[in-house]
């Protein structure tokens, strides 16, 4: 069995098992060029030629590199102008790479992608930023991320800038005849400071002090004339900055108070302490409250009926309203003996009870409430009179049921009834003695 391979693929294929029954090829050194459609074609005879085809998809892995720029980092007052900072680039990539920036900068990125002749992607970001005092020693870090793979480089950014100046050494506590006081220049830039010089605002430097380095000693013990304001300058290869201090001399210590640590320490336990108790406080002051309610109900369920309290009436008086029928209260006496078991009952507190009432030989033989019209005969019946004269409806006890007054024909004049009358103010039941034949 022939092979022929195509001079562009010699070298680099080979047939595993060359025969009638399998054609499987193997690629070697794999280029993007060997990207396509492979065809598999069987001659037959008679039946014809027989063919399958196989797409291949030719993957580059990118090469990825991160550099910081050349250009010095170096912060000025007022500069905006955002420079270029540090560039990641991942070339030659089939797919194309995601390319991203880790860092706290409050920088920009910006991105590009370059389509090569042989179908490769470059993909470059540059990320650019404004130089200042607080991006100097920060990372930057870039990712870039392909098909699985995770490739991460960083840097730390050098900014230079100028000194800024602090003077310590003055406690605000100078006084006469203090000895062995200093002030001391330090300053923080980039590069360091190389030189100091110190001033007195408005005049010359006292002769006992002495210069060494960055501090100013003062020999002897302190007078008046070391008041003043004291400027220090610092310089570097990127400028030159300033600090002042205001010195006060006094004639006696000041007292010392509390470090500002402990007095910050000791005020937040104290305001714990007050919200605390004012929580408890309200607390306390409910739950008594809730208390005070519920031992004041019960002492009210507990009450014996003749001790509870009478409830409100339901309805205003109305001093303009008449007596209805219903509004008369009347009491059946069937005969002698009824009176008499009504004359030995005790007379009953009017009170109000919530639980049922069981019936009694008092409840059963009298009933109230009875409709004037309902009444055969009122020569054997009690019934109230009232006098629209001689008492008036204000005086009626709100603990009875408002009455109105009774039509005067509602019943035919009888002149030989006999009405009586309970004594004006009585709350008491009433009983008439038996009428005289």
């Amino acid at each position: 069995m022939g092979v022929s391979i195509l001079s562009p693929y010699k070298g680099r294929v080979k047939f595993l098992s060359p025969s009638f029954q399998d054609g499987t090829i193997q690629l070697f050194r794999l280029q993007l060029d060997d990207e396509g459609v492979y065809i598999c074609e069987f001659a037959t005879f008679p039946t014809g030629n027989r063919e399958s085809q196989l797409n291949l998809t030719v993957l580059a892995k990118p090469n990825n590199w991160m550099e910081g720029t050349t250009r010095p980092l170096i912060a000025r007052v007022g500069m905006t102008e955002k420079i270029l900072v540090a560039t990641c680039t991942s070339s030659n990539g089939k797919p194309s790479s995601s390319v991203t920036w880790d860092t706290t900068l409050k920088g920009a990125a910006e991105f590009q992608e370059i389509h090569n002749t042989n179908g490769t992607i470059t993909v470059i970001s540059r990320y650019r930023l404004v130089p200042s005092r607080e991006a100097h020693r920060q990372q930057l870090t870039c990712i870039v991320n392909y098909r699985g793979d995770r490739f991460t480089d960083s840097i730390t950014l050098n900014v230079q800038y100028e000194p800024e100046v602090t003077i310590e050494g003055f406690d605000g506590n100078w006084f006469l005849n203090r000895k062995d006081v200093k002030l001391t220049c330090k300053s923080d830039a980039n590069p360091p400071a190389t030189s100091y010089q110190w001033k007195l605002l408005n005049g010359s430097l006292p002769e006992n002090v002495e210069i060494q380095n960055n501090t100013l000693f003062f020999k002897g013990p302190v007078s008046h004339s070391l008041a003043g304001t004291y400027i220090c300058e610092a310089t570097n290869t990127i400028g030159t900055r300033s600090g002042l201090v205001e010195v006060n001399v006094t004639d006696k210590p000041l007292p010392q108070g509390a470090p500002g640590d402990l007095i910050g320490i000791v005020g937040g336990v104290v305001a714990a302490v007050l919200l605390i108790g004012v929580a408890v406080t309200v607390l306390i002051v409910y739950r008594r409250q809730q208390k005070s309610r519920s031992e004041t109900d019960n002492d009210l369920t507990d009450l014996p009926p003749s001790h509870k309290p009478i409830p409100p009436p339901k309805r205003k008086l109305e001093m303009k309203t008449h007596l209805t029928a219903e509004d008369i209260q009347v009491v059946h006496l069937d005969n002698m003996k009824h009176e008499e078991e009504i004359q030995k009952l005790p007379l009953q507190t009017l009170y109000y009870d919530l639980a049922t009432t069981e019936p009694s030989a008092y409840t059963d033989r009298l009933t109230f409430g009875k409709c004037h019209s309902a009444v055969p005969d009122a020569r054997d019946r009690l019934t109230c009179c009232y006098s629209r004269q001689e008492q008036p409806l204000e005086k009626i006890s709100p603990v009875y049921n408002p009455l109105s007054y009774l039509p005067e024909d509602l019943y035919p004049y009888h002149a030989d009834v006999s009405i009586c009358c309970p004594p004006p103010g009585s709350r008491a039941p009433h009983i008439c003695p038996k009428e005289q034949a």
